[in-house]
């Protein structure tokens, strides 16, 4: 009876893995990046041993068969990407949470311990990744804006010699499109939020990633359609690889 209810347990674990996307990786001089699309805004990479989130979301449902982090980043204070909820369920026993400072406001005391405060233009280093913290916003900028400038953090992160990009919500603002040398980037497309595929597109044939990710896609009226994102990308530039995965498959 032991032995199976384990193999019914496994065999759960089995079907709920197989809804997500498989694993990408990335060549870097310390060793793979491996890259798990996840859930809306929450992926998980694993690098030199060490396993990272990027705005948990969605319950301990979305990590099942993913191990315990090493370091979590979040980008802003709403819920899809502060999910306290989720946080709670998660085993931060080791670790370390790298956050704006409007977040961590919001943190309990014991998370607040765990958390280091990263600003726009901010470079921190965490278990030897290099975390810079960039705008993220939405234009025009007001007093109504969803996004204002300063309070949330996009992401640049260097893994060795590859450079990994994180769009959080923005729209695609200068500081996007200056950006150099961006080996992977997740880029955000879902109005109101944020913005509509022709912008993000505009922005990523402006920065030119190697890999660019569509994330963050659902917006008020469904989701964005990601594949003419795509084709949009490659008219203006068929060197850029456009990986289209399954955000919403985690239900």
């Amino acid at each position: 009876m032991k032995t199976k209810l384990t193999l019914l347990l496994l065999l759960a674990v089995t079907i709920c893995r197989a809804q997500l996307p498989a694993a990408d990786a990335v060549q870097t001089s310390k060793g793979p990046l491996s890259i798990q699309p996840l859930n809306h805004a929450t992926l998980s990479m694993t690098w030199n041993g060490k396993t990272i989130y990027a705005d948990p979301y969605g319950g301990a449902k979305t990590f099942q068969g993913i191990a315990a982090p090493d370091l979590i980043l979040i980008t802003d204070i709403h819920g899809d990407h502060f999910d306290t909820t989720t946080l709670g369920t998660l085993d931060l026993s080791k670790a370390i949470i790298v956050a704006p400072q409007a977040v961590i406001d919001k943190m309990s005391e014991k998370m607040k311990a765990k958390a280091v405060a990263v600003a726009n233009g901010q470079t921190v280093t965490k278990l030897d990744i290099a975390i810079t913290g960039v705008p993220m916003y939405n234009l025009p900028e007001s007093a109504e804006s969803r996004h204002p400038k300063g309070r949330g953090n996009g992401y640049v992160l260097k893994f060795g010699d590859k450079t990994l990009y994180i769009s959080g919500d923005t729209s695609g603002i200068p500081e996007m499109r200056a950006l150099k040398n961006i080996d992977v980037a997740f880029v955000c497309m879902n109005l109101p939020y944020t913005m509509d595929i022709k912008e993000a597109s505009a922005a990523v044939l402006e920065f030119k990633p190697k890999i660019v990710y569509p994330y963050h896609y659902r917006g008020q009226n469904g989701l964005s359609d990601t594949e003419a994102f795509k084709k949009l990308v490659n008219d203006g530039s068929k060197s850029i690889d456009v990986r289209l995965r399954d955000w919403y498959s985690v239900k």
